[in-house]
């Protein structure tokens, strides 16, 4: 559970990270907007790094699945496109794989 909450919360800074400098680069934003984009990011990385797991690689490929189910949920919930029957369905993949990745007896 509690790697769940942390793989939840460094998919939340690195969007907003990435999001930042999305909106410097693409949106026309301040420069300003990179300061709170990189303090996300170095956040993300913490809290990836928080993560109970013996190898790096494994958690970061479980992550994935995590990180693409709250991109979809940032593109409905902060840029209001809601996500299409596509995206969902390569969400549940995703998120299938890291379930298998994660929960694989070792």
């Amino acid at each position: 559970m509690r790697s769940l909450a942390l793989f939840i919360a460094a998919a939340l800074a690195e969007i907003a990270g990435c999001f930042a400098f999305w909106a410097w680069w693409r949106l026309g934003k301040s420069i300003l907007w990179l300061v709170p984009g990189l303090a996300c990011l170095v956040v993300f990385a913490l809290f990836l790094a928080l993560v109970n797991s013996p190898a790096a690689g494994r958690t970061f490929a479980a992550y994935g699945g995590i990180y693409i189910a709250a991109s979809l949920a940032w593109l409905w919930f902060a840029e209001g496109l809601r996500p299409d029957r596509f995206d969902l369905a390569g969400a549940v993949l995703c998120l299938a794989g890291a379930v298998v990745i994660i929960g694989a007896p070792r």
